[in-house]
């Protein structure tokens, strides 16, 4: 999948639909595979939010299956910094 075609886009949306929707709240995905993408946090508990989050993504480390790794930056938690990738 080509990389740039990603960017600007929201992680899991339809190829037809990938802007974000008016009402959602968003975080901004920077670096590694899926820099920036953009994730749907609208219902997410402050919990979940400082947590961060592991998406499926094929192009990971680990190939289809993999996860990367997300995590709010502490000077500015709109933005998730990749903290790597799993099996």
């Amino acid at each position: 999948m080509d990389e740039e075609l990603l960017r600007g886009r929201v992680y899991g949306a339809d190829h037809e639909d990938p802007g974000p929707q008016v009402g959602h709240i968003y975080r901004e995905l920077v670096g590694g595979p899926l820099d920036g993408l953009l994730v749907d946090v609208t219902d997410w508990s402050a919990e979940e939010l400082a947590d961060g989050v592991a998406l499926l993504t094929e192009l990971g480390a680990y190939g289809a299956g993999g996860r990367s790794h997300y995590g709010p930056r502490a000077a500015d938690p709109l933005r998730w910094d990749w903290e790597g990738d799993s099996a």
